[in-house]
């Protein structure tokens, strides 16, 4: 379970997404969340299954590696399906007592199932198509403006690339310790709830020793490296984009109105 979870992790390959500029990337993710909330009907999900699935396409990441990360969700999911399927109010198909199953209800959960599945799954294209240098290259340079209201955006950018570089890096740490604590007799499947939460405490002191001690790691190697943060620091790879990044912003712009236009339209065509 520790392995399946794949955001934050990086999946190397040649690949038109991969060659892509970080700032595209994350507009174009930032894009793709929002507009998953820009309607609530079967021709919208529609529309962005298919951008997604071309945008998997051309990302050349393997299919089974990205949906690993949805079993890291099943919880939220199931949660979320019986919570909307059994409370939501409209025409009934079936009750019993206090709960009962509608027509809207089924529908929300199916729709709320896909928005969620489509929201793990766009997240984790961009840090897997992009390494942690870039995402903090593609940060700081789109936050650049933010400086003119003091904002430490170099600061902000590195925090967030530390963060997203130490999870695979703690999973592995986690994944270690739980196989030494089970090969001296420690069982973390079995037993209730209340069980399993304590079975994981042998893990989370180690756990939390490690951290720490990485993260005091690699400050003293910051500084042995006289960083001082972003001021008058110069890159050797400055971005520039290119002609395929700006089809890929055409791309973004197309999908966008497509789905704006084509939501509208069936909205209006069932009233």
């Amino acid at each position: 379970m520790i392995r399946d979870i794949t955001i934050g992790q990086y999946y190397p390959a040649d690949s038109v997404l991969h060659r892509l500029d970080p700032r595209v990337k994350l507009v174009g993710t930032l894009t793709f969340l929002i507009s998953l909330f820009l309607f609530n009907n079967l021709i919208g999900y529609v529309i962005a299954g298919v951008f997604l699935a071309v945008t998997i396409k051309l990302s050349r990441v393997p299919f089974s590696f990205i949906v690993r990360g949805l079993k890291t969700i099943i919880m939220l999911m199931l949660f979320t399906v019986v919570f909307n399927l059994f409370l939501t109010e409209g025409r009934i198909l079936w009750q019993w007592k206090f709960l009962k199953i509608t027509v809207e209800g089924i529908q929300t959960a199916v729709f709320m199932s896909l928005r969620l599945t489509f929201l793990i799954i766009g997240s984790s294209l961009m840090t897997l198509t992009t390494t942690p240098n870039q995402l903090t290259d593609g940060l700081e340079t789109g936050l650049a403006p933010l400086k003119k209201i003091h904002v430490p955006v170099h600061e902000i950018s590195m925090m967030m690339s530390i963060a997203l570089r130490f999870i695979p890096i703690l999973l592995e740490e986690t994944d270690k310790i739980m196989k030494a604590q089970q090969a001296r007799g420690a069982d973390f499947e079995e037993g209730k709830l209340v069980e399993r939460v304590k079975a994981l405490v042998p893990v989370l002191v180690p756990l939390f020793v490690s951290a720490f001690r990485r993260a005091n790691d690699l400050a003293m190697a910051m500084e042995a490296r006289c960083y001082r943060g972003g001021t008058g620091r110069t890159r050797m790879k400055p971005l520039k984009y290119t002609r395929q990044d700006g089809m890929a912003y055409l791309g973004l712009v197309v999908y966008v109105v497509t789905l704006v236009g084509l939501t509208r339209l069936w909205e209006m065509l069932l009233v």
